[in-house]
């Protein structure tokens, strides 16, 4: 009997159809709250059992309950960060400001708390570093997977070289995590934290989400801020300009603007910017070209073999600064426009 007449005639349904089953009987909003938590490979399979479903019979609604009810009563609910998950819940119901005040009222002792765990989340790898240096590569492990991954590859890149095998092995193959180990993780944090550090401060905004917000802002912003900003301090302003061009801002680019900065870049410095990046991230310089010339620029990175990933970020480097030059003359133009015009 295939898996389809199970569904439909009645019969036993696996778990993953269950779970199927209990993500349609949901609102949609509420399903796709729970579908965002899910990993690629979990949202894949539940997608697949969701398609395949068919007709969803009385008894197989009854199955899935019952089987959700079992499960439920075994695992029970952990008080382990109760207040964190409710916090978060208010948060997507009401706003972070009216969350805020919500928990000020519910749990006024525990809404200025911040667990440890939730600290490093907010900590540079900097900070993380001393933190960790010397635990076991388990707890590593544990910490890494739930940061930032650019922010984990930083802390991984700065741990002796002897013990990154052994941490990257465990995340491998971390698999379910115990609430007592989350709990062991946060007190280890927090001892590490007040001896390193006392109280840690957070670190928050930068350069990075200033450049972010320039450049989703309209054109004019930028003309307004970043003079005001060069005459405070002229060492700040080139590094939020810094991050408001990188070689992936040139994506967005129309065919019109990406046309006018190849003809800026010689060919060998563009292939080598393009070795770099994904192929999907290729096509919108390709696009910028004639079929002969894209076809041959392609020919020309499989032909490159391996680079150096310094002599990569050196080429991408020299496209930017076209790209900056030619932003400046107003021939290109980045973010959300010029709202001088219409």
């Amino acid at each position: 009997m295939s898996e389809m007449s199970a569904i439909e005639g009645g019969g036993p349904i696996t778990d993953s159809e269950q779970a199927a089953v209990m993500v349609m009987l949901l609102e949609d909003d509420q399903a796709a709250r729970l579908l965002a938590q899910l990993e690629p490979g979990e949202l894949r399979l539940l997608g697949e059992k969701m398609c395949a479903l068919g007709e969803i019979g009385p008894m197989a609604i009854a199955q899935a309950i019952a089987g959700f009810v079992e499960k439920t009563e075994k695992l029970g609910l952990t008080a382990h960060g109760r207040i964190g998950q409710v916090r978060s819940l208010m948060t997507r119901a009401v706003g972070e400001v009216k969350a805020d005040s919500l928990m000020q009222r519910i749990a006024p002792e525990e809404a200025n708390k911040t667990s440890s765990l939730e600290l490093a989340r907010w900590l540079t790898p900097q900070v993380l570093v001393p933190l960790v240096r010397d635990e076991h590569p388990q707890a590593i492990a544990v910490l890494l997977v739930q940061l930032d991954p650019e922010v984990a590859a930083a802390v991984l890149h700065s741990l002796p070289d002897a013990i990154q095998p052994q941490v990257v092995h465990r995340i491998a193959t971390l698999g379910p995590v115990a609430p007592t180990a989350i709990l062991l993780l946060e007190e280890m944090l927090a001892r590490r934290i007040v001896e390193c550090h006392g109280r840690a401060a957070l670190t928050m905004g930068g350069p990075r989400e200033a450049a972010d917000i320039i450049n989703a802002a309209v054109r004019a912003v930028e003309k307004r801020v970043m003079p005001e900003i060069a005459k405070q301090d002229k060492q700040l302003a080139k590094a939020i300009e810094n991050e408001m061009f990188k070689f992936e801002h040139l994506y967005v680019l129309d065919d019109k603007s990406m046309g006018s900065l190849l003809r800026e870049v010689d060919s060998d410095t563009l292939i080598a910017a393009l070795k770099g990046i994904p192929e999907d991230n290729r096509d919108c310089f390709f696009r910028a070209m004639s079929s002969r010339a894209a076809d041959g620029v392609r020919d020309e990175i499989a032909a490159r073999g391996r680079m150096k990933m310094a002599e990569v970020i050196e080429a991408q480097k020299a496209v930017i600064t076209a790209a900056r030059r030619l932003s400046a003359e107003g021939v290109i133009v980045f973010g959300a426009g010029d709202d001088d015009y219409v």
